[in-house]
């Protein structure tokens, strides 16, 4: 069965919710259980479950008025995207006997080539006459470079007599023409016997060429056919495939594994069935993946990346909630210092730094309006963080604050409240992060391709399972206090309200409460600090 009846109360919401800004409420939670217990009634599936998977349900009234649920997985399990329970997939490309596992067969039995021909040149490389023949002259040169080092030693130590006669240092001069002669001529027999060596095997590296050229025709091809088989429908009827949805919407190719999530998987079976959306939500079971921060149970909005372009088609025709984080939303900010040069800011959460995709005013905005057309902000702070921020009043002063940032010159003081005990009262954490591409603007620990990030804290206190901590980043990359402190290898408690690594709550309890810097003109140093005033 794919509907599953609900036996609850009416429940038959004004809007739908928006998948990428919602509050899970109580028959979310009991339809989060119904699907638990199903998972775990599958025990061939634990193994793989436990290594972390995206869930998600939509409630939603059938053509007969009841009111049930639909389940969705991301991707696949166990190899297959078709299991009882759960609604199919929007295009099943998985039957081996279909198109695109016959050409992705074909495409791999090329990759298979290519190895193997790569292997043949290795090994009769080693084998080849001309090869050996250019690597023995290659050790000559090497070896006849330090003598010619010796012997220009020995002739610069012999110019110095003052007895040398006029023939002797002809004769200097003649061992070092001759010398630099017979380098070249080594040279040479190495270019020639290396133009052998490669004339040997020109045939066999157009035949690799010639095949990766293929395998890429091949690829680009199949990605196609792929792509233009999943067929979107939209609450107005309308269909799209992928190719034409992220082509409308950012002028791209679909990323690896579009279409596969679980939103919209849940929202085409629905349409197909003739159902009325109601409610819509995800889940993560099991481990966090490597580097990303997702913990066991939680809610988590549909990702941007893949979804968002996808979504913004299917949902077409529904009614569905304002995601607030995209209204118009007029603040000001708070003035707490200001000379000819720069301006000192207290920034509320909830308001840009600089204008973004939405029609949120931005303190970038503000300024240019309030202390002048050259005014620029020298730093940001994220949407939901509130805190000090200073503002240049023109070009120059902006290159002699920014300086001071890159010196690291300039030294930040945040005051957050985590959701959790920390154990440790301070200590440093070294996470090195970079974005995640496929669902910015989050950001993910890379050891391997991440940049430093070091955050330095310091716990205030710690009452009623909350944390109360200083941090004092000594880098500035993007996200950096909010994934050092919910990230598993740091803190492992995200900041309460952050949406993104934690949970949500009526606002992001982060706040930048102390900047110190030296004047740019004055040479000054200035100290800055604002009350956070938490409201808990």
């Amino acid at each position: 069965m794919i509907f599953h009846p609900l036996n609850i109360q009416s429940f038959k919401p004004l809007a739908m919710n928006n998948p990428f800004y919602y509050q899970p409420n109580e028959v979310c939670i009991k339809v989060q259980k119904e699907i638990v217990n199903y998972i775990e009634s599958k025990t061939e599936w634990h193994e793989e479950i436990s290594s972390g998977k995206m869930f998600g349900f939509l409630i939603a009234e059938n053509t007969n008025g009841t009111t049930g649920y639909l389940a969705a997985f991301s991707g696949q399990i166990q190899g297959s995207e078709n299991h009882d329970f759960f609604v199919p997939p929007v295009f099943d490309y998985l039957d081996p006997n279909g198109h695109f596992k016959t050409k992705e067969k074909e495409i791999s039995d090329i990759n298979n080539q290519i190895q193997d021909l790569e292997k043949t040149a290795q090994k009769n490389s080693q084998q080849s006459e001309a090869f050996k023949n250019a690597q023995t002259i290659l050790k000559e040169i090497a070896e006849y470079k330090q003598f010619m080092k010796i012997s220009k030693i020995n002739r610069e130590s012999r110019r110095k007599n003052p007895d040398l006669s006029d023939e002797d240092r002809q004769n200097l001069i003649a061992e070092s023409q001759f010398q630099n002669a017979e380098l070249r001529r080594l040279k040479q027999r190495y270019d020639a016997e290396n133009l052998k060596f490669l004339d040997e095997f020109s045939k066999i590296s157009d035949t690799i060429q010639s095949l990766k050229e293929l395998r890429k025709q091949k690829s680009v091809e199949l990605q196609n056919y792929l792509f233009s088989n999943f067929v979107m429908l939209n609450a107005k009827g309308e269909n799209r495939d992928l190719l034409q949805i992220f082509k409308e919407y950012n002028n791209i190719i679909p990323p690896s594994g579009s279409g596969e999530c679980c939103a919209p998987k849940l929202l085409q079976y629905a349409y197909l069935q003739g159902y009325k959306p109601l409610f819509i939500a995800e889940f993560w079971c099991g481990r966090s993946p490597i580097g990303e921060i997702r913990k066991h149970l939680n809610f988590y909005p549909a990702c941007q990346g893949k979804c968002k372009p996808i979504l913004g088609f299917m949902l077409r025709g529904l009614t569905v909630c304002v995601n607030p984080l995209e209204k118009n939303q007029n603040q000001d900010f708070e003035t707490i210092f200001e000379d000819n040069f720069l301006v000192v800011i207290n920034k509320p959460a909830g308001m840009l730094s600089v204008p973004g995709k939405n029609k949120r005013i931005s303190v970038a905005e503000i300024a240019k309006t309030r202390f002048g057309s050259e005014a620029m902000v020298i730093h940001r702070l994220d949407m939901a963080t509130s805190g000090i921020m200073v503002i240049a009043k023109n070009l120059e002063i902006y290159k002699k604050l920014q300086q001071q940032f890159e010196n690291h010159d300039i030294k930040k003081v945040y005051y957050a409240v985590l959701d959790g005990e920390v154990k440790r009262s301070e200590g440093t954490i070294s996470l090195p992060l970079m974005p995640d591409i496929a669902d910015r603007p989050r950001q993910k620990v890379d050891f391997k391709h991440g940049k430093p990030a070091e955050t330095f804290f310091k716990v205030d206190k710690v009452e009623n399972g909350k944390t109360y901590i200083y941090l004092y980043p000594q880098t500035g990359r993007t996200h950096q206090l909010r994934v050092h402190c919910a990230y598993n290898q740091g803190l492992n408690h995200p900041i309460i309200g952050d949406e993104l690594y934690g949970e949500k709550a009526k606002r992001m309890y982060l706040h930048a409460m102390k900047i110190t810097f030296t004047h740019p003109v004055t040479n000054e140093t200035l100290t800055f600090e604002t009350d956070p005033n938490f409201d808990i």
